[in-house]
């Protein structure tokens, strides 16, 4: 299996420490950012495979790093999968086209979770 260097941002601490031990689970070196300013600050630093990100944060939301991330052209090799308690097709649609790859309403599963990180991975 190869690692990949996964950044979740989330200002939820219950939410970072299960997301990051399941992706460490995984066989990924996790990065943790708890806003969007960190989060975007660790991209630039790190340049992460992959980066799951929390739609509502404080600083910058997982919409506008999203979109940053895209702006740069080293953002093109990046995943990105945005996991939000907002579930309407106007979330959805706003998530995918700053450009996300793609998108997981809470409460979802690890297991499903864990799955689309795989699938995004290899594509």
């Amino acid at each position: 299996m190869t690692t990949h260097t996964v950044l979740i941002a989330d200002d939820e601490p219950n939410i970072l420490v299960s997301l990051e031990f399941l992706m460490q689970r995984e066989g990924h070196h996790v990065l943790l950012a708890r806003d969007g300013d960190e989060a975007l600050a660790l991209w630039r630093t790190h340049r992460p495979a992959l980066l799951l990100l929390d739609v509502m944060m404080p600083g910058k939301t997982g919409f506008e790093v999203c979109q940053a991330v895209r702006a740069d052209d080293a953002g093109a090799q990046t995943k990105i999968l945005l996991l939000t308690a907002k579930g309407r097709d106007t979330d959805v649609a706003q998530g995918l086209g700053v450009g996300a790859d793609g998108y997981m309403t809470k409460p979802f599963s690890t297991q499903e979770l864990a799955a689309r990180v795989r699938e995004l991975l290899v594509s």
